[in-house]
């Protein structure tokens, strides 16, 4: 297949281009956006289109920047692809969901916290509430917690698995332990982009292991010193407590599948 992928020198789409280019033969071209060079990619003659391309810093706070990356870019490409006949995935977010104690479907309100989630759940309507009139596949992922490798320019926004292995000693918020999170490994996330290739449905679809560990958890898996600290107040309007993921309409769709668990990577890989 001829595949696009924006957003292609980021963390998922480093992963992404390699994984469907060397492992799987795909022809690849990426897009990037950047401040400096700006403009918009020919999607013309490609088999798919996969949108990784956004400001992913879930604490940026320049409204006006991520309304244009995350939304207002979304929306010219969807308009776009359906021009070009072209089927659209992109990469949506389960920061989007309201608090929860239980796993999540697609169906559990929506709550955006942040400008980030706002974007994510602002597009994701768009998309939902256009279906009936697009001439296109399209299919959304709500990623919970990816990690994984190429996270290393993320810096403070990387993902525990990959900030703990670099720490001789972890820092943790207080009350780590009730903090629990569904984490994916990024390796997942682009073989189940690759499945959905084949499922002829447009859709929102949630994509995380199915297990939810706590920040305490990832870090005892470490087996290092742990220190604790208080959450910032900017980090606690917006923190979610618990995210786990409801799988069951993806594998619906793309057959049994088993999710790598967090701690067995951690701890076999010896990272």
């Amino acid at each position: 297949m001829n595949i696009l992928i924006t957003g292609y020198k980021g963390f998922i789409g480093q992963n992404m281009r390699n994984y469907l280019h060397n492992d799987r033969q795909h022809v690849i071209d990426g897009f990037e956006i950047t401040d400096e060079i700006g403009g918009f990619p020919n999607v013309q003659g490609y088999d798919i289109v996969i949108h990784l391309g956004a400001i992913s810093n879930t604490l940026e706070d320049d409204v006006e920047k991520i309304m244009e990356r995350n939304y207002e870019f979304s929306y010219k490409l969807l308009v776009a692809c359906n021009e070009a006949k072209v089927p659209l995935q992109y990469a949506s977010s389960a920061s989007v969901y309201d608090i929860a104690a239980a796993a999540i479907d697609e169906n559990h309100p929506c709550f955006p916290k942040s400008p980030y989630a706002w974007s994510k759940y602002l597009f994701d309507r768009l998309v939902l509430k256009s279906i009936p009139h697009l001439d296109i596949k399209v299919q959304g992922f709500r990623y919970f917690n990816v990690y994984g490798a190429r996270e290393d320019h993320k810096e403070d926004q990387a993902s525990p698995v990959s900030k703990f292995q670099k720490l001789d000693r972890i820092k943790l918020f207080e009350n780590s332990e009730a903090y629990k999170r569904d984490f994916i490994w990024v390796q997942d996330v682009v073989k189940v982009h690759e499945k959905m290739f084949d499922v002829d449905e447009s859709g929102i679809f949630n994509l995380g292991s199915g297990k939810a560990y706590s920040f305490d958890d990832i870090a005892k898996a470490f087996n290092k010193p742990i220190d604790h600290q208080k959450m910032p107040e900017k980090l606690r309007s917006q923190y979610q407590e618990f995210t786990l993921s409801n799988n069951n309409k993806l594998l619906e769709r793309i057959g049994p599948y088993e999710f790598t668990d967090v701690i067995e990577f951690i701890t076999s890989r010896n990272i």
